[in-house]
């Protein structure tokens, strides 16, 4: 801008200077015109006083001695008094008298541009460069004829010529040289004054230009807040307003567009589905934070490239490329490993533009494997449960026919039979109260009853239900509790967390065995009760399952101890209910160990 700046005052300079020698030029020219015309003038009125005033000479014989020494006299008298040169030329151009050259050795003048205008227009004149002088010369000439001179007072011989006077330029040209000094002195100061005042003008007319400029490059570079300070009316002071006028717009739609991006990335971002969006090129456009969690990618590593980065993932790479061929909206469930498998549905749909030019395809990702987990373990659970309602319902119907049927007449053996009806019958009973047990939890119609709870008298209270059961199997019962330790939970449900794990180690500790309780204050709000026996243990495959219902380690033997396979699963939703945590550690042949965590204090949601 600062070039700008100077190349305007330069170009104010040079068009003022070159108006100044135009002007002086043009004045030159009219000084030097009119003073030579006044001269003239002037020239043109003293050959007239001499024609007039002048003693003529017989001139008949140009070529004489006498005739060449009288007019020559006379020039040089003439000379003296008019400061002109006087030169007497006769008719056919014969110089007969000069005052400053000798005529003999003078030229014929008849030629002379000065003597054809005399000749001619009876006045003649013409400006030359003089040899013989060494300067331009103003040359005036008029024809003179003795016999018709006006002043009949004086006499006169005959003369029929010219008379021409003279005069050197060199005044004229001298004034005109100081002319041309005083006016480059005069245009030097201009230049002085016209420099310091066009670099103000030009710089009181880019300096606002400047800052607009500068104002405008902020605002190209996303600075949406520069503003242009306005303080003039002019056209620049218009142009400042409306600079401002456009970065208020641009901020406030930049506003918008990012509200509404943020708003778009807040609804992608925490969207439960996955978005993956395939434009028209077949490139990744668009993945979402859920749709990188479910195929273990990073947007910023997949956006912009073919969807063929997806290769690991086959099933899904082979139904986007058969819905990209068909452009066609889609359904699909496909199998992904990330690092275990996942079962995602898949929801296609093209996208086209506001003239339906095709866009590409967007994919909506959801991961059903939980939905289709629970819906197998629904089918499994109907299986179960019908399963097990059946087996003692099937005793029960074959013992009580045969008795009806007469067929059973010991004694013995009939009170063996209804033996089996009652305790199959009290199975069932047991099954259906524990079913009903399960549903009731899951189902969020079991809230807590909280209430203080005196650990050390509770689990007396516990283990005194269950002596009688380990004295018959000789096992030890062992009780490791604080005695001052109190908790808030729901009692009752408690009791059915601790007796389903106590009763499950004396099931499976062999005779001599042990059971141990053992209750310690993990922190200042968690307490840990540990259940661990000395019983045949878990197998490592099998503990991830242990708490699904009606899972059994070992089927017969689990039948054997009366279990219906839902407590583990009631002790887990339990402990949950709770707010707790359960975790179960086991070696086969060595016993098993359960860790329930439980919060000092429920919440009070609970």
């Amino acid at each position: 801008m600062r070039p700008f700046r100077i190349r305007l005052a330069i170009i104010m300079m040079v068009l003022i200077g070159v108006s100044v020698i135009v002007a002086g030029y043009t004045m030159g020219r009219v000084f030097k015109t009119t003073h030579t015309t006044a001269l003239e003038q002037t020239m043109v009125r003293e050959i007239n006083l001499l024609k007039a005033t002048f003693p003529f000479h017989d001139a008949s014989d140009p070529t004489s001695q006498a005739t060449r020494k009288y007019y020559s006299d006379r020039a040089l008298e003439l000379d003296r008094l008019t400061d002109s040169r006087v030169t007497f030329i006769n008719k056919d151009g014969t110089v007969i008298g000069d005052s400053e050259s000798d005529p003999a050795s003078m030229d014929n003048h008849l030629n002379r541009e000065e003597i054809k205008g005399a000749v001619g227009d009876g006045y003649g004149q013409s400006i030359r460069y003089s040899e013989t002088l060494g300067q331009d010369m103003l040359y005036v000439a008029l024809p003179v004829n003795s016999d018709q001179s006006d002043m009949i007072e004086i006499p006169s011989g005959k003369f029929d010529g010219y008379i021409r006077l003279s005069m050197s330029l060199h005044a004229v040209d001298q004034g005109l040289q100081r002319g041309w000094m005083i006016m480059f002195a005069a245009l030097g100061l201009l230049f002085l004054i016209v420099a310091l005042v066009s670099y103000r003008v030009a710089r009181g007319l880019t300096s606002p230009i400047e800052h607009i400029t500068k104002v405008a490059h902020r605002i190209t570079k996303l600075e949406y807040d520069a503003r242009v300070d306005v303080t003039r009316r002019d056209e620049i002071g218009q142009l400042g307003l409306a600079i401002n006028g456009m970065a208020d717009s641009l901020q406030s739609q930049l506003k918008t567009i990012r509200d509404n991006e943020a708003l778009l990335q807040s609804v992608l971002a925490n969207m439960t589905g996955g978005i993956v969006m395939i434009d028209a090129g077949q490139s990744i456009a668009l993945v979402n934070r859920e749709a990188e969690r479910m195929l273990g990618i990073q947007a910023g590593k997949v956006t912009g490239k073919p969807y063929i980065e997806l290769k690991r993932h086959y099933e899904l790479t082979r139904t986007i490329e058969e819905s990209v061929a068909l452009k066609e909206r889609m359904h699909e469930e496909v199998s992904v490993f990330n690092p275990e498998e996942k079962l995602i549905r898949i929801d296609g749909v093209p996208m086209s533009e506001d003239d339906g030019g095709y866009r590409g395809m967007l994919f909506l990702l959801q991961d059903v494997t939980a939905i289709r987990r629970l819906e197998s373990m629904r089918s499994e659970f109907v299986a179960n449960v019908s399963h097990e309602l059946k087996t003692p319902v099937a005793a029960v119907k074959g013992f009580a026919e045969t008795l009806l049927s007469g067929g059973v007449q010991d004694k013995e053996t009939e009170r063996s039979f209804l033996k089996i009806i009652y305790d199959e019958g009290d199975r069932l009973n047991r099954l259906i109260g524990d079913i009903l047990e399960l549903s009731k939890i899951e189902s969020k119609r079991a809230p807590l009853q909280c209430s203080p709870v005196h650990v050390h008298s509770f689990f007396e209270m516990v283990l005194g239900t269950l002596s009688k059961v380990a004295e018959k199997k000789q096992i030890r019962l062992e009780m490791h509790v604080p005695e001052e330790l109190y908790i808030e939970a729901d009692e009752d449900k408690m009791k059915q967390i601790f007796i389903n794990l106590l009763s499950n180690g004396i099931n499976y500790t062999p005779e001599g065995g042990r059971v141990k309780l053992q209750v310690t204050m993990d922190n200042d709000d968690e307490v840990v009760f540990a259940v661990s026996d000395t019983g045949i243990g878990i197998p490592k495959k099998d503990l991830p399952r242990i708490f699904e219902r009606f899972y059994r380690v070992d089927k017969g033997r689990s039948r054997n101890s009366g279990g219906t396979g839902l407590g583990l699963s009631i002790v887990k939703h339990l402990v949950e209910l709770h707010h707790g945590k359960l975790s179960v550690e086991s070696e086969l042949g060595m016993g098993t160990t359960f860790r329930v965590i439980l919060p000092f204090i429920q919440d009070e949601e609970v």
